[in-house]
């Protein structure tokens, strides 16, 4: 397969003219859609194909009370009103499955089942890697998204991870977008701001 440069519409979507969104219209994400979305995000790289992300979409009343007890109050309302509320979270023993996901090398656990230190690092790097593409997967599907990070982590694995090797790394609403909830958009640094080429 032969790869091309995409189209500004596309460019558009995915990142140039996407917004994190604020507020939410009354539109419905039906489960196959979520199901559309992990399908197309799980194909995203990660290192030794570890795949270490969960996703837990919350929907339901009683969930949602429980997530709106963790998040902090600047955040309320968005995850009061958003269709669905992704906890975006990894699985810390992730090396567990790699003699599923990675079979070439059917060991490959074992450099990190003794090496809690770098078992944090890969599972926090390559989750946080997947929550990206997770997000990337949603816009291409014509979803909005409101990714977040003011929540007690704590509380949240408490209430939804309790006894599993489930940790949160953060939260991302999900639905149709209300513009009349956008600010202006922020700037961002230029190239050479951030940039040098060595």
């Amino acid at each position: 397969m032969t790869t091309k440069p995409l189209d500004s519409p596309i460019r558009q979507q995915l990142l140039t003219h996407a917004r994190s969104q604020n507020a939410w219209l009354p539109r419905p994400v039906s489960d196959e859609l979520l199901r559309e979305l992990y399908e197309l995000a799980k194909w995203g790289p990660t290192s030794m194909n570890c795949s270490p992300m969960r996703v837990t979409f919350v929907r339901s009343a009683d969930t949602r009370a429980q997530l709106l007890s963790a998040v902090s109050p600047g955040n309320v309302e968005k995850v009061r009103t958003a269709p669905v509320v992704a906890i975006i979270a990894h699985d810390t023993a992730f090396y567990e499955q790699l003699p599923k996901l990675f079979p070439h090398r059917p060991n490959a656990g074992d450099l990190f089942r003794d090496r809690p230190a770098l078992a944090e690092e890969t599972c926090l790097r390559n989750s946080s890697l997947q929550g990206g593409y997770f997000i990337l997967a949603a816009r291409m599907l014509g979803l909005d998204c409101g990714p977040l990070s003011g929540f007690d982590a704590r509380l949240i694995d408490s209430l939804f991870f309790a006894g599993t090797s489930l940790r949160v790394n953060f939260l991302c609403c999900l639905g149709y977008g209300d513009p009349a909830g956008l600010f202006p958009r922020s700037p961002r640094f230029d190239f050479d701001e951030a940039c040098v080429i060595i």
